[in-house]
């Protein structure tokens, strides 16, 4: 009578513990699960294709804004300001993306040579699958190992891709010297044009800065403080220059 009684009272108004506890004992453990695979991750698998992307961009950034700078320092044309980026833009997208290219490719031929060296060396060590016959007697002879045929097609999924890189770094660095481009293109004013172009590039290090930390998991201040004193420094640089050179006469 006691258990059923106490059954009648529990039943429907207290939770069971048992089921309580297991389910607080579930929780916790995948949360922690999921935030160890956050903090497992490894952020240097990225590096690679960040360093493609952030230095096309930047590259095509200051590259374009200074060469449009430099002109601005002895033509007040935009005419000519904005050929000498156009120029800039072609010239350096083409560059970026054969030297990528051919780096790329470099390093594809090393990595196969690599693999085909280790696939050789994995054949004389690895085990040979032995088949000894079918039900008529027949001898079907030796097999591949399948692991090893699964970790060969990994590895190739894994080569880089010389045509994929050099179209990634040609377009990052149309991107980066679009900003330019687009800051002075509406700016007849001579001093208010080069402020534009001026500010855009600012703007636009901050921003790939940040980007490029923030991907990378780095220090977001001190990553944009390095992209930005380079960026100001190269536009300094070229302007002077140009100015020197032009007011000499040479």
């Amino acid at each position: 009578m006691a258990p059923n009684s106490q059954a009648s009272v529990n039943g429907g108004k207290y939770p069971n513990p048992t089921m309580t506890n297991l389910d607080l004992e579930h929780q916790p453990t995948q949360d922690l699960n999921t935030s160890q695979d956050n903090d497992d991750f490894d952020y240097s698998k990225r590096s690679q294709w960040l360093r493609a992307a952030v230095l096309g961009a930047n590259d095509g950034l200051i590259s374009t804004a200074s060469l449009m700078m430099g002109v601005g320092a002895v033509k007040q044309d935009i005419k000519a300001m904005i050929l000498t980026g156009v120029a800039g833009l072609v010239a350096g997208a083409c560059s970026m993306a054969l030297g990528e290219f051919v780096s790329v490719y470099s390093q594809l031929d090393i990595e196969v040579a690599q693999m085909k060296r280790d696939n050789n060396n994995k054949k004389q060590k690895s085990p040979v699958v032995h088949v000894v016959g079918d039900e008529e007697g027949e001898e079907k002879g030796n097999l591949p190992n399948p692991l090893r045929a699964d970790e060969e097609g990994e590895e190739k999924e894994n080569l880089p891709n010389p045509l994929r890189a050099a179209g990634a770094s040609a377009l990052a660095f149309s991107v980066g010297a679009m900003v330019p481009l687009l800051a002075a293109s509406f700016i007849k004013k001579y001093r208010a044009r080069l402020g534009a172009v001026a500010a855009a590039v600012t703007l636009a290090l901050m921003v790939f800065g940040w980007l490029g930390a923030t991907l990378g998991k780095a220090p977001v201040l001190r990553s944009m403080i390095r992209v930005l004193v380079g960026g100001w420094m190269a536009m300094a640089i070229t302007f002077g220059l140009t100015k020197l050179i032009g007011s000499t006469g040479l």
